[in-house]
């Protein structure tokens, strides 16, 4: 019988102590009590939550929270354990001095994640043609009438503003129906764009043994192998702890090799400390040494946070989410650099409500996973849009053109925005978009009484920074104008 906490084994009656949880999980007494110390009083394998822990006299008021039942009996699926070409599963390593099992990719970490491998500067830039090099953006304008009575004053007219990513055609085609079809993965991977630095936190607490972990191994083998060779990829896994098992490494064909190498070797064991995985995942992009144009980060987990959020007693009515994300995430540290978190919530247990908040906060999106067969299509999807990048940092400027007009509002959902003291203009933070997408806004302005036949209400500029050239560009609209009869 293994400690799920360390990995040693444990032998009654070897001057070991030995604790067995109400659940019938057992572990070292002093791993687990250290565990608790901290705060958890959920059991690291199946989440249950404990009446008694390993310490003496005490005894737990029961908290509100799902019950994870042990993964013990799951199905196993043997066919779907190996990953893509089915490397050989690698064999841990004992140490014979220390009765530690230390598995493979647990190696020491260093202080500073600057060990990312280097990139080739010389990147598809100069494959790019004149005709992808054209308008990357496409601005709309819709006022709420197209005219109105002249001697008559609006205090709330409405303008829609409508932006579309129109940029690289041909990889917008391609990304069509891309959880169908993995060959146009493929072709995004190996057309012209702008390589992807991306770090998956990966979630391998107990109930993710059995198939959970196994379709998690094929999906992670599908995006090793749909990454181009200049695109980098590094890989955390989290438990009770995290662990980073590569750094930032070009997905070459050696690069891949020791990736895929990496994940088959991935184990589900112990608690939920979604926490530390997402800070140790900033903490590789926040200390890398070069960049690429485009970085995320995926999250993906079955379960809840009991480490930082749900695993202390003092629950809070409101868990305050963003005790989960590093301030590089989240922008709290107003350096201008936030890292966009791709959220899946995988299965019916895991905590919608924190991977959503994660998500908005830093600039991502949220993907619940509710049947576990298609979480390579999630994936896909996902990575699909990282790899067609086409806008970055968009920033888009509002302002009135007529001088007697004013902006009352910008609505504009969870992005951003800032009105000027005197209302002649406002901005929006947008961030990336990918190929086709498109984003709406609402302008609501103040409309004067005019001697004219047409009144000029406000015009639209957005600013953005080409991912493959990382040049900026600025594109402006036509005035928006409404006639006054």
């Amino acid at each position: 019988q293994t400690c799920a906490i360390c990995l040693a084994k444990m032998k009654q009656g070897s001057g070991q102590a030995i604790f067995t949880a109400e659940c019938s999980h057992s572990f070292h007494f002093h791993c687990i009590a250290s565990n608790v110390k901290h705060g958890n009083q959920i059991c690291p394998v199946c989440r249950a939550k404990w009446k008694e822990i390993p310490l003496s006299g005490s005894t737990l008021t029961p908290i509100q929270g799902r019950v994870t039942p042990s993964p013990i009996n799951w199905p196993q699926n043997d066919a779907l354990m190996a990953v893509v070409h089915r490397l050989p599963l690698p064999h841990p390593r004992r140490d014979l001095n220390r009765r530690h099992i230390v598995p493979l990719y647990q190696a020491s970490e260093p202080g500073i994640f600057d060990d990312d491998e280097s990139l080739n500067h010389q990147h598809a830039i100069s494959e790019r043609s004149t005709t992808d090099a054209v308008r990357a953006m496409e601005i709309k304008t819709y006022p709420e009438v197209s005219s109105a009575p002249r001697s008559n004053t609006y205090s709330n007219f409405t303008v829609l503003v409508h932006l579309k990513a129109t940029a690289a055609a041909a990889s917008s085609a391609k990304r069509q129906n891309l959880s169908r079809n993995q060959a146009s993965l493929s072709q995004i991977s190996q057309s012209p764009r702008a390589p992807v630095d991306l770090v998956t936190v990966l979630d391998v607490s107990g109930s993710m043994a059995g198939t959970k972990l196994a379709l998690l191994k094929r999906a992670m083998g599908f995006v090793i192998q749909n990454l181009g060779t200049n695109d980098r990829l590094s890989v955390i896994a989290f438990s009770s702890t995290a662990r980073r098992l590569f750094p930032l490494c070009k997905m070459t064909d050696s690069g891949r090799q020791q990736a895929l190498q990496a994940v088959n070797s991935l184990v589900a064991n112990g608690g939920t400390n979604i926490a530390e995985g997402l800070r140790k995942g900033a903490k590789i992009m926040e200390d890398r040494k070069e960049k690429n144009p485009v970085a995320s980060i995926i999250l993906l987990s079955d379960g809840q946070d009991n480490y930082t959020v749900g695993g202390s007693v003092n629950v809070q009515p409101q868990p305050n989410y963003h005790l989960l994300l590093p301030t590089s995430i989240s922008g709290r540290d107003n350096s201008g650099f936030q890292i966009p978190v791709h959220a899946f919530g995988f299965g019916a247990d895991h905590d919608a409500s924190s991977m959503h908040s994660i998500s908005e906060i830093s600039g991502g999106t949220f993907s619940f996973i509710e049947t576990e067969a298609v979480l390579q299509d999630a994936f896909a999807q996902c990575i699909g849009g990282l790899l067609s990048v086409v806008i970055q940092e968009l920033q888009v400027a509002i302002e009135c053109v007529h001088p007697d007009l004013g902006l009352v509002s910008l609505k504009a959902g969870s992005y951003p925005s800032r009105l000027m003291a005197d209302g002649r203009k406002g901005f929006l933070d947008v961030g990336d978009l990918y190929a086709d997408e498109e984003r709406d806004f609402l302008v609501t302005v103040n409309v004067p009484a005019t001697s004219g036949n047409e009144t000029s209400l406000i015009k639209v500029k957005c600013v953005y920074k080409d991912p493959l050239t990382q040049e900026t560009a600025t594109i402006e609209s036509d005035e928006v104008k409404i006639e006054r009869p």
